[in-house]
C-alpha cells in the first residue's frame, strides 16, 4: 500500500502539478512531434525515483515512464474520434493508475517501522495534493457540459473559483484529521452566506444549480479523501 501511495503521488505531481496547459495544448496539436510529451515522460521517471528514493526501483520507474508515454500518445490520437472528450481523459487516468497498482503489487514492500512512518506522511501529502489541482480539474471536467447553460455576467478574478475550491477542500481534510466535523458545517454555511446575495440578485436557476453541484462535489470529494486517509 505504501509503495502504491508513493507511485500515485508521483503520478499526481507529474500529471497535474508539473504539467502546464501550454504543454497539454502543444501535445494535442503536434502529438508525437511535440517535445513536451518527452519532457512529461522524463518528469514522471524522475519523480518516481525521487519519491521512492531507492535506486533498486529503477526498473519500476522505467516501466511507469514508458507506459505513461504510450498511454498518453494513444490518448492524443484517439481523443478526436470521441464525441465525449472527457471519456478519453478518464480512461487515460484509469490505465495509468492500473499500471501503478501492478508495479506496486509486484514490487518490494518496506516492512520496518521507519517505512510505516514514511507511508503515513506520504499518505497525507498524497491526500492534500489530490484535493488541490487534480480535484479541481476533475470537477471542471464533470461540470464542463453544464457550463454552456450558464449566463453569468458577474465579473470575477481569474481562476478565483478554482482557488477557493482548493482552499476549502484543504480546510475540510484538515478538519477531518483533527476530528472537528462541526467546523465543516460552519464552512459550508459561511460559503452559502457569501453566495446568497449573488444568487438572489441574478435570479438564475441554472447558475444556482451549477454552483450547488460544484459545491457538493468539492465538499464530497474532500470529505471522502479525509475519511479514507484517517481510516488508513
Amino acid at each position: 500500500m505504501m509503495l502504491f501511495t508513493k507511485l500515485f503521488l508521483a503520478h499526481l505531481l507529474g500529471d497535474f502539478i508539473f504539467q502546464s496547459s501550454k504543454w497539454v495544448k502543444d501535445k494535442e496539436e503536434k502529438k508525437v512531434k511535440s517535445k513536451y510529451i518527452y519532457y512529461h515522460t522524463l518528469i514522471h521517471f524522475a519523480l518516481t525515483l525521487l519519491i521512492l528514493w531507492d535506486l533498486k526501483y529503477w526498473k519500476i520507474a522505467i516501466i511507469i515512464a514508458i507506459s505513461h508515454y504510450l498511454i498518453d500518445l494513444l490518448k492524443l490520437y484517439v481523443t478526436p474520434s470521441f464525441k465525449n472528450k472527457n471519456l478519453p481523459f478518464l480512461i487515460d487516468q484509469v490505465l495509468h493508475i492500473t499500471v501503478l497498482y501492478v508495479c506496486a503489487y509486484y514490487g518490494d514492500f518496506y516492512t520496518h517501522t521507519l517505512a510505516l512512518l514514511q507511508a503515513i506522511d506520504v499518505s497525507l501529502v498524497t491526500a492534500l495534493v489530490f484535493v488541490s489541482f487534480p480535484t479541481a480539474i476533475l470537477i471542471s471536467k464533470v461540470l464542463q457540459g453544464m457550463s454552456k447553460y450558464i449566463e453569468d455576467d458577474h465579473e470575477s478574478l481569474p481562476n478565483a473559483g478554482m482557488y477557493i475550491g482548493i482552499i476549502e477542500r484543504l480546510f475540510v481534510v484538515a478538519f477531518i484529521i483533527l476530528g472537528r466535523w462541526e467546523v465543516i458545517g460552519f464552512l459550508i454555511a459561511a460559503k452559502s452566506v457569501f453566495r446568497f446575495n449573488d444568487l438572489k440578485d441574478s435570479n438564475n436557476r441554472e447558475l444556482t444549480e451549477y454552483i450547488l453541484i460544484g459545491t457538493l462535489l468539492s465538499f464530497g470529494i474532500a470529505i471522502l479523501t479525509g475519511v479514507i486517509y484517517t481510516g488508513v
